[in-house]
């Protein structure tokens, strides 16, 4: 008895198996044809629909990532990254939905900057700087570490701490930035941002974080916050709600930049670091397109040699002084630099 029920059991997953198989999976053969797996910003998009079985096909419509496009789409108006392309096919009174993935990269070689250091200030050799932001003159920081995370006001001329809080000690302090007399502080893996009063300290509230998973690091433009979480993603942010409206994937033209970290906002750009790799990217806040790359590796030879010294992380812009202050984990020193173009 035990053996024909087995056989039943058997024979029943056959049939839903063979039935899901055959409702599911196409028979057409149909498949859209790019050519290319990757592409440039500015590149024609130029799609075609594979048709082994000569199928009389009577429609096709193109999407990218949701929106529509024409089957010789120009790549303008895009950020880059991973897309889908989804083709819509019509056929006698049936419909097929095709779908395939491409790579956009960037256009242009990025930029090698180079830089001057103009002034040197000390600078909290304990701090494990995670963010670092002017407000008014005011430089604020953010600092890691379980049972060690801080926020912080300084006078950044003489290291001395004018205002501090200290994190509960189940929080790792990351980013920050501050927007309309609030400061805005991520967290690493607690998958929560806090909010003060930039006067007082004072917590006003707190927000969860949507797809990004982690808090790495956050700048804004005046209306929109941007957050790093660890990846190549950068993720927009909603002033009003914290909700993330999107992301953009940032990319050179040979590939994906990851681990990026702390992030600043200077004259319509993205500064962003590279975690353990001591330089700083410029990022096209539209496209994801890094256009410049600084290489702050020297620096870290001219602070205090210790076991604790950690990587590069910390860009602060001074637009008054059109200045960048950087600094890193466990370094006894801030530098004011200026960077030069190419």
């Amino acid at each position: 008895m035990q053996i024909s029920k087995y056989f039943i059991l058997l024979y029943l997953s056959a049939i839903l198996i063979s039935c899901g198989d055959a409702n599911t999976q196409k028979k057409t053969g149909l498949s859209i044809n790019t050519k290319v797996k990757s592409l440039m910003l500015g590149d024609t998009l130029a799609l075609s629909i594979d048709n082994p079985k000569k199928i009389d096909i009577t429609n096709v419509s193109y999407e990218l990532d949701g929106k529509s496009i024409d089957k010789d789409e120009v790549l303008n108006d895009i950020t880059l990254g991973e897309k889908t392309i989804t083709a819509t096919v019509s056929y006698g009174d049936k419909t097929e939905t095709l779908t395939k993935s491409i790579k956009v990269f960037n256009n242009i070689i990025p930029a090698i900057y180079t830089y001057e250091v103009v002034n040197t200030y000390p600078h909290d050799i304990t701090s494990y700087t995670q963010g670092l932001e002017f407000y008014y003159g005011d430089l604020y920081e953010s600092t890691g570490q379980y049972k060690e995370s801080k926020l912080r006001k300084l006078d950044f001329e003489t290291g001395e701490v004018l205002q501090n809080l200290d994190l509960e000690d189940n929080y790792f302090g990351e980013g920050l930035t501050i927007l309309n007399d609030k400061i805005y502080q991520l967290t690493w893996k607690e998958n929560r941002g806090f909010i003060y009063n930039v006067d007082t300290f004072e917590k006003v509230s707190t927000f969860n974080y949507g797809k990004s998973k982690e808090g790495w690091g956050i700048c804004n433009d005046g209306n929109t916050l941007y957050k790093s979480d660890g990846t190549d993603k950068i993720w927009l942010l909603n002033a009003d709600n914290l909700t993330e409206k999107g992301h953009i994937e940032v990319y050179t033209e040979k590939g994906k930049i990851p681990a990026l970290n702390e992030l600043e906002w200077i004259d319509g750009k993205i500064y962003a670091n590279i975690y353990h790799r001591n330089g700083v990217v410029i990022i096209n806040p539209k496209t994801g397109g890094v256009e410049g790359v600084i290489n702050f590796k020297p620096l870290k030879q001219l602070v205090k040699q210790h076991d604790k010294l950690d990587v590069l992380n910390g860009i602060a812009y001074h637009p008054e002084r059109k200045t960048i202050f950087v600094t890193g984990k466990n370094w006894d020193k801030l530098f004011e630099v200026k960077i030069k173009k190419p």
